[in-house]
């Protein structure tokens, strides 16, 4: 049998028109809007229920059109009558009575198409006569298509076609607007998830400057020095913060929008460079979350501080290595200094900015900082858990 014998469109015009139900007609489409209001999971099923009714069918269904990947297929859903066992089974979309009535975009009349399409003839299914109606989400995009079989020929007419038509369109507005409801719903649920995200930012930030305005009081003479001592350190949390916050304003943190961790250190010490060639970089690629970074960049801006102060970067020649590695459990990040005074003795007590640095690594990443002291210059190892690394 040719293609031109399966689809025999034209005779839904030829063909005696039943007398319509209008009545019932309108009660489908009475009860489809109150399944939408009230249940709106139960729509399509339901759809397809009425559908059957209104065109005295033997089996329906829905193909839903699945696009990806191309050309696509359709998948049955809810599946009523003899074909019913054959729900969520798959068919070709450019081989197929579906994919004929999405080309044609009109109700489709197809007799035994089983003798034209063999994966309908493999599953033994004998489809005597089956009308199909297109179906759009959103008046355009193709959803799929609906379909009714006969088990006689010569059932179907253009009265069948313009009442599963007029299903159809009122199906694909109320689809529209659950849509829409839904996208609200989504919308409104991300922003209240920044909102507290964002109250959490605030009141850890609040924190963490309360507490370097303790230790800067207490590590400076003067209020000028103060004012300098702290405002580098609160740029240094601004430019974290700015970082952690980055793609935030669209969708709630995750680690694919997170900055990787020699973004971070590139980006703290870049205040400190006077030369390309003072700082040598390098670790493997992972993502930092929002504790992690401002807590490295705290510590990552007194190790700079007091380089320019006291240490490699105080001099033209000096020069500072960061490096860390990862294995399954921890993160051990290195800091060396070479190239600048040389070191006498090991200070006897730390000093605020270390003690800034402890609090911050062992508070905000549970990990330990300990100091090797060499005459060639300062060496910093950092170790904490790579869970940390991430919060």
């Amino acid at each position: 049998m040719s293609l031109a014998t399966v689809y025999i469109n034209e005779q839904l015009a030829l063909r005696p028109q039943k007398l319509p139900d209008y009545l019932r007609e309108k009660n489908a489409l009475h009860e489809l809007a109150s399944r939408m209001a009230d249940k709106p999971e139960d729509m399509l099923p339901r759809f397809v229920d009425l559908a059957m009714e209104i065109a005295g069918g033997s089996s329906a269904g829905i193909s839903l059109y699945e696009e990806n990947p191309a050309p696509g297929v359709f998948r049955w859903r809810y599946l009523r009558g003899a074909l019913a066992p054959f729900n969520d089974a798959t068919t070709p979309r450019d081989f197929s009575p579906c994919g004929i009535t999405l080309d044609r975009n009109a109700p489709t009349l197809s007799i035994h198409p089983e003798r034209f399409y063999d994966w309908i003839a493999d599953a033994n299914i004998v489809v005597p006569e089956v009308l199909l109606v297109p179906l759009h989400f959103d008046g355009e995009r193709p959803m799929g298509t609906l379909w009714i079989v006969s088990d006689v020929e010569g059932h179907f007419d253009s009265g069948h076609a313009r009442a599963l038509t007029d299903l159809a369109s009122f199906v694909s507005i109320a689809l529209k607007m659950l849509h829409s409801e839904q996208q609200l719903k989504q919308s409104l649920e991300e922003q209240s998830t920044l909102t507290k995200e964002m109250d959490h930012r605030v009141k850890n930030l609040f924190a963490m400057t309360d507490g370097m305005i303790r230790l800067t009081a207490k590590e400076t003479a003067t209020p000028l020095e103060m004012s300098r001592m702290l405002s580098g350190r609160l740029q240094s949390l601004a430019r974290a913060h700015a970082l952690a916050n980055r793609g935030s304003h669209a969708a709630p943190h995750t680690a694919a929008q997170s900055p990787d961790l020699g973004e971070l250190v590139k980006t703290i010490l870049a205040p400190h460079e006077r030369a390309a060639s003072r700082y040598i970089i390098g670790g493997p690629d992972i993502a930092c979350g929002e504790r992690a970074i401002n807590a490295l960049a705290l510590t990552l801006h007194e190790l700079a501080t007091n380089a320019a102060k006291y240490g490699a970067l105080s001099t033209d020649d000096g020069q500072v290595e960061v490096r860390w590695t990862i294995d399954t459990e921890f993160v051990t990040l290195h800091w060396s200094e070479a190239g600048g005074p040389a070191v006498p003795v090991a200070p006897v007590t730390d000093g605020f900015g270390s003690q800034l640095m402890r609090m911050m690594i062992a508070g905000q990443l549970a990990g330990s900082l300990d100091y090797d002291w060499r005459p060639a210059g300062l060496a910093v190892t950092i170790i904490f858990p790579i869970g940390k690394l991430l919060a």
